[in-house]
């Protein structure tokens, strides 16, 4: 009886620990925000800014090494589209170092670690090549 008691539990535990990634499965990935003199740009779940890059090209990033410090790719799932964004503008690219990183329109979607909290955007415009990723 002990036995088929620790199994129970055991799985129930098991079934708790899935609950966060199950309930949070149909959560949009990616959303829309709009900032004063910044307009209407692309967050992900918890509201952090996404970028894109200017030397990147359809389908391909050209960030790596001392710039992905900087400027993290999102790898979010690019089937996951929040209200007024289509999911089928996003999809998945492959970095040249194997990793998979989703793009919006076929450019390649960034963080910045400059941004600290929900809707910053001190990324913008920096060097002139990094941009709020516009819907």
């Amino acid at each position: 009886m002990k036995l088929v008691h620790s199994l129970a539990l055991g799985s129930l535990a098991a079934l708790l620990s899935l609950a966060p990634a199950v309930s949070s499965a149909g959560e949009a990935s990616v959303k829309t925000a709009s900032k004063e003199g910044v307009g209407a740009f692309l967050v992900d779940s918890k509201g952090m800014t996404l970028y894109t890059f200017k030397k990147d090209s359809p389908g391909k990033s050209a960030c790596a090494g001392e710039c992905l410090a900087k400027w993290p790719a999102f790898a979010g799932d690019p089937a996951a589209a929040g209200d007024g964004l289509k999911a089928s503008d996003f999809s998945s690219i492959t970095r040249e170092d194997g990793a998979k990183q989703v793009a919006y329109k076929g450019m390649a979607l960034y963080y910045f670690v400059g941004d600290k909290a929900a809707g910053d955007t001190a990324g913008q415009g920096m060097k002139g090549v990094w941009m709020v990723a516009s819907p």
